[in-house]
């Protein structure tokens, strides 16, 4: 299934292929501040609707996920980096995409402030 995406203010926009079962909530110090809900794909079943370059990049602790946001409305709505076996993976906020219920989705917790 395709989904589609943006941050607030719809600088950046894209489109996810994939089907989610549950998503993702870290404890640490970025994604509790930011309070996102991840979905991991292979990077190939993100495609940006936008250029780039309309997503700014924050690197944080050892610089493994680029951390994707708006520099005019703030919102985060993917980061980048490499799964545990070497491909390359998105983490979709499923925040940011339209039209889901997000009731519906299990949330599985990850320690990441001990990770």
């Amino acid at each position: 299934m395709s989904y589609q995406g943006s941050c607030h203010c719809g600088q950046i926009r894209f489109e996810v292929d994939g089907a989610f079962e549950s998503a993702v909530s870290c404890n640490c110090s970025m994604c509790q501040r930011k309070g996102i809900l991840m979905w991991f794909v292979p990077r190939h079943a993100l495609h940006l609707l936008t250029p780039d370059d309309n997503a700014s990049t924050y690197l944080f602790n050892k610089h493994a996920i680029r951390h994707r946001f708006c520099a005019s409305c703030g919102i985060h709505p993917y980061g980048e980096g490499t799964s545990p076996t070497g491909d390359p993976m998105a983490a979709i906020n499923l925040r940011c995409i339209e039209g889901i219920d997000l009731q519906a989705i299990p949330v599985h917790h990850f320690d990441g402030r001990s990770a």
